[in-house]
């Protein structure tokens, strides 16, 4: 038996009827010349089940959620329940399968069974299929997420045969309730303790973060004061508010090449060009919908901090970052500049703080706490400022073909998650060549979320204009 870790509780505790805590993602394959379909898919998963733990685990929960949950090897794991075979309708386009992959990840995974499912897609036109995976968050971050990909893709089309265990796979037994509360007693009577290490460790620091920043940062590179806008607030969009339960999503593909181009010319690095076309890309949205605020957004940044050390360990190993969006800057180029400036300032922000606040902070808070929280946003989110407008994640990704039972990958598109406050959520992996993007999006604040992808196409060649210019 293994305890969840605090933020990995978070994950289950922020779930509701119109929330969820698991991610996706859409992978597209061509199985031309392979005659590869749904039986040598679970073929190669199942003989590959030992090298990914998380999906034989399942949630035992503390009575009165006094303390977080447990995994256990899960005694009546069932295959056949989380390998899924559908189809969609001809003819079978991009949109037809992002609905379809909107509605399956707008389901919540069953507690009663380990928090993950794959459905393999068939009638794509051009005689590709799809796999669409759902893993819940409280098992892994993008950095294990993609740990996981690396599993079960091989690097050529014909892998050697997978090695069998070195020891058979062992269920547990269930604990009894009776158990479980003991040790819900035990982890409460720490949390005080746990809380007073958090504050005499945490705050001494942030304090001096604060104090350096502000004297050694000039002002013309804080262009928001970056410090206080989290606490003030995001601007009010149509991005922002109550969510409901349904999602829409849309998916393309960008070429690296071009992005490293505007990076080597512009200065910079490769995510900030990822931010700068997001946040064009949401600039010309907002101006589309005439509600593009006088204010620059803020979004929220994942950051791995999984050591080295700590790789192959799943759960989550994260902090994050809130950058200033410039999309109240009309010149592109002056708004590239920006972006790189307040990526520059948010780098050195989140570096000076301690790298395990987060998983700190959610450890002394307990999930019944966290639950609550979850219930009062969702009923006040209309009628207060969000911390930020959108979240963004840039996930790394080999830049070499994969392949699945002999299908080669053509792209992988992630569907993160949204939650009440924040209705987008752009993530993007690079994978061969490409960055791949997914957009997920509340179904009634973005109706047209295809449009971003037409809008992050527009805004990178125009950032490789200004970058041709002399």
């Amino acid at each position: 038996m293994q305890q969840l870790s605090g933020l990995d509780s978070t994950f289950l505790a922020m779930e509701s009827p119109t929330t969820y805590g698991h991610v996706s993602s859409l992978a597209i394959f061509d199985p031309q010349g392979t005659g590869v379909g749904f039986d040598d898919i679970k073929q190669l998963v199942s003989d590959r089940l030992h090298l990914v733990p998380p999906f034989r685990r399942r949630l035992v929960s503390v009575p009165f959620n006094l303390d977080s949950p447990s995994w256990i090897e899960d005694p009546d794991f069932d295959l056949d329940f989380h390998l899924r075979h559908i189809a969609v309708p001809a003819p079978g386009d991009a949109r037809q399968l992002a609905d379809l992959a909107a509605r399956l990840a707008a389901r919540h995974l069953d507690r009663r069974h380990p928090l993950w499912e794959m459905y393999v897609i068939e009638g794509l036109e051009g005689g590709f299929i799809a796999e669409l995976t759902k893993i819940h968050h409280a098992c892994i971050d993008g950095v294990s997420g993609a740990e996981i990909l690396g599993v079960l893709l091989d690097i050529e089309p014909d892998p050697p045969a997978t090695m069998p265990p070195a020891h058979p796979w062992q269920p547990d037994r269930e604990p009894s309730q009776v158990e479980m509360l003991a040790r819900g007693l035990t982890g409460l009577a720490t949390k005080p303790r746990a809380g007073w290490r958090l504050v005499r460790h945490t705050v001494p620091r942030l304090g001096a973060v604060a104090r350096n920043f502000s004297a050694g940062v000039p002002s013309a590179r804080r262009p928001r004061e970056l410090l206080s806008a989290p606490t003030m607030g995001a601007p009010r969009t149509p991005l922002n508010g109550q969510i409901t339960a349904h999602r829409r999503f849309a998916f393309g593909s960008l070429p690296l090449t071009d992005v490293k181009h505007v990076k080597q010319s512009l200065g910079g690095t490769v995510n900030d060009v990822v931010m700068a076309l997001c946040a064009g890309a949401l600039r010309r949205w907002l101006l589309a919908h005439d509600a593009l605020p006088d204010e620059p957004l803020l979004a929220m940044v994942p950051v791995s901090v999984r050591t080295d050390e700590q790789r192959g360990t799943f759960g989550n190993r994260v902090s994050v970052m809130v950058v200033e969006l410039p999309t109240d800057e009309a010149d592109p180029t002056l708004r590239y500049a920006r972006m790189h400036d307040a990526m520059t300032i948010a780098k050195e922000q989140h570096q000076a703080i301690p790298a395990d606040m987060l998983q700190d902070f959610a450890q002394f808070t307990p999930p019944s706490v966290l639950g609550m929280a979850s219930r009062v946003l969702h009923r006040v989110a209309n009628r207060i400022n969000a911390p930020f407008n959108v979240v963004i994640s840039n996930v790394p990704g080999p830049q070499f073909p994969l392949y699945s039972a002999g299908a080669r990958l053509q792209g992988i598109y992630p569907l993160s998650a949204i939650a009440d406050g924040v209705g987008l959520n752009m993530t993007l992996m690079s994978y061969n060549g490409n960055l791949d993007f997914g957009l997920l999006a509340d179904r009634e604040m973005v109706p047209d979320v295809w449009t971003m992808i037409d809008e992050l196409r527009d805004e990178l060649e125009t950032l490789r204009k200004a970058a041709n210019q002399p």
